[in-house]
């Protein structure tokens, strides 16, 4: 079986108050986005990757990857309005019967094994999401009132996202709906089951200035 990743930055930089989206800040001395791929491309099934960017910054993009040496192969995509749009633009160039994980630009740490894992679930499965049980208290807002809500029924969604590519063919032939917050949103609405597999902690997006810091910290600890 093939496997691709689909690597998706349309990040806009506001929430890091950076001039440029954030998948193109430093982390320890290159773009957070050179980190991403480099975690695909050094896993163990080594998938194909796709790139999909706002097309306003295909330059720029080509131009960090000179300054930075950065030579590993990836097809590099133009990006559409909604992140819907971009992940069927990555989806539109596998022509053949594959794997596909769709990852945050912007989440950096996912390790080999969560890679690993994910890919050979959704082999079995027919789709596998990372997701992380809620380590704290959870209360859920209606109108003027809240409730709590069973914390160990709350799972917070991560990426990779990964499917069989004709699961993922049919839910982006759908029409765009406003609900669709991710891959899995998407692939339930045309009647099937997500499955999750247990993500890490260390696997977090890149946000705010201060996960900066802390995927700086994560990244020194491998050393």
């Amino acid at each position: 079986m093939k496997y691709y990743a689909i690597i998706v930055g349309g990040g806009s930089g506001s929430r890091m108050q950076s001039e440029i989206p954030k998948q193109f800040m430093l982390l320890n001395g290159k773009p957070i986005l050179m980190h991403t791929i480099e975690a695909f491309y050094h896993s163990d099934l080594k998938p194909e990757i796709i790139l999909v960017l706002n097309i306003d910054f295909h330059t720029f993009w080509e131009d960090l990857c000179l300054k930075y040496n950065f030579t590993i192969p990836h097809k590099l995509v133009k990006g559409g309005l909604q992140r819907f749009h971009s992940v069927k633009n990555g989806i539109n160039c596998v022509k053949e019967k594959a794997i596909i994980a769709i990852h945050d630009a912007v989440r950096p740490l996912a390790s080999n094994d969560l890679i690993t894992r994910s890919f050979l679930a959704a082999e079995e499965l027919g789709n596998a999401v990372a997701a992380i049980k809620s380590k704290d208290s959870v209360r859920q807002q209606n109108d003027s009132r809240s409730q709590s809500l069973n914390r160990d029924e709350i799972y917070l969604v991560q990426t990779p996202q990964t499917f069989k590519s004709e699961i993922l063919n049919k839910a982006y032939n759908q029409e765009f709906r406003n609900e669709f917050t991710d891959d899995a949103s998407v692939v339930e609405r045309i009647g099937i089951s997500i499955n999750i597999i247990e993500g890490e902690s260390k696997n977090i997006k890149i946000t705010f200035p201060e996960d900066i810091q802390l995927a700086e910290f994560y990244l020194n600890q491998k050393k």
